[in-house]
């Protein structure tokens, strides 16, 4: 098992994100209030550096001029073509199929580490 650490709480305040480098791999971690979640930095599609996308909300609606805005802060949406994925799991928000991958985060003191060996998987 590989452990990484990759920063201290205070350099991913809630809300951000700090992209990183494990073993030619590039991870992005999150914070989404007060969590650290980890996913890796590509889209499933065609390989855009998905982290480099926004961070937004899952919105539905149950009719015209209704929105409802869900999930706030723990969706990342692909620079490319808009594809969008739970930052928590990893699965796209349409097709739970698809997923990229996620890594496991745990916070000791007051840094951030991640484990590149563990796959979190979320059925």
């Amino acid at each position: 098992m590989s452990r990484h650490c990759v920063g201290s709480i205070s350099e991913i305040m809630p809300g951000s994100r700090k992209i990183v480098e494990i073993g030619g791999r590039s991870i992005g971690v999150y914070n989404v209030n007060g969590h650290y979640y980890a996913i890796r930095n590509l889209c499933p599609h065609q390989g855009a550096p998905l982290c480099l996308g926004i961070t937004t909300s899952f919105v539905t609606s149950s009719g015209r001029g209704d929105f409802c805005f869900e999930l706030e802060g723990e969706i990342v949406r692909c620079p490319w073509h808009f594809w969008e994925f739970e930052i928590k799991t990893g699965c796209m928000v349409v097709d739970p199929k698809t997923r990229t991958k996620t890594y496991e985060v745990t916070v000791e003191r007051y840094d951030v580490t991640i484990d590149e060996e563990q796959l979190f998987i979320h059925v």
